[in-house]
C-alpha cells in the first residue's frame, strides 16, 4: 500500500474534530491543538460612507488596538454560503450532456446559482482572535475583558463569541453552511434519538 493510500485511511477514520485539530468548543472557546482560541465578533464599518478623515481615524483606531494587545490575530469569512462547487459540477455536466433539454435545465440551474450568489456578494464576517497561551484560569476573562474593553473604546463593535457563534463560525468556515438551524456538538447528533438505546 502505497504512502498516499495510507494516509488516506487515516484521515477516512478521523473523527471531524480531528481532521480539523479541534479538541472541544467551551462556552467562550475554541480549544485547537495549537492553543485556545477565543473570538470577538467585530460588526463592520461601511467606510465607503466616510470621510477620508473618518477613515484614516478608524485605520489609526485599529493600529492602536494591534499595538496595545500583540495576541490579536484577524479572520474575515464569508458569511453566506458558497456555490462555487456546484456551480463547477454544473459546468462540468454541461461539457459532458448530450441531451440538449437537460443541458438547457443544468444551464438554468446555474443562472439560478449565480443570482443568489450575487445577492449575497457582500456578505463578509470579521473576527478578532486571541490566541490564550499559559494564562492562569483565574485571569482569563479579565484579560479578555481588558481586550474588549480596548476595541469598545476605540470605537468598534465587538461581542466576544459564545459557544453557539463558534459552531457556526466553523460550520460557515469548512462547510460554507450557513443555513443550519442548530450546529451539532459532534458529529451526526441530530439523528439520535435520545430513547433509542
Amino acid at each position: 500500500m502505497s504512502v498516499k493510500n495510507e494516509k488516506r485511511k487515516i484521515h477516512e477514520k478521523e473523527s471531524t474534530r480531528q481532521f480539523i485539530g479541534t479538541k472541544e468548543i467551551t462556552d467562550y472557546s475554541l480549544i485547537t491543538e495549537h492553543g485556545e482560541l477565543v473570538y470577538y465578533i467585530v460588526k463592520p464599518t461601511n467606510i465607503s460612507v466616510l470621510s477620508e478623515a473618518s477613515v484614516g481615524a478608524r485605520v489609526y483606531a485599529l493600529m492602536t488596538v494591534l499595538k496595545g494587545v500583540a495576541e490579536i490575530e484577524m479572520m474575515c469569512v464569508n458569511s453566506r454560503e458558497s456555490f462555487e462547487d456546484n456551480k463547477r459540477f454544473l459546468r462540468s455536466r454541461m461539457e459532458q450532456e448530450d441531451n440538449p433539454v437537460i443541458r438547457k435545465l443544468l444551464e438554468k440551474d446555474q443562472t439560478h446559482l449565480d443570482r443568489i450568489q450575487i445577492q449575497m456578494a457582500t456578505a463578509r464576517e470579521f473576527f478578532i482572535l486571541i490566541r490564550l497561551k499559559e494564562e492562569k484560569e483565574s485571569d482569563v476573562f479579565p484579560y479578555l475583558s481588558r481586550i474588549e474593553k480596548s476595541l469598545k473604546e476605540q470605537g468598534f463593535s465587538v461581542k466576544r463569541a459564545n459557544k453557539e457563534d463558534v459552531k457556526r463560525i466553523l460550520a460557515v468556515y469548512y462547510e460554507q453552511n450557513v443555513t443550519t438551524e442548530r450546529f451539532e456538538d459532534f458529529d451526526g447528533e441530530r439523528w439520535i434519538i435520545p430513547d433509542d438505546f
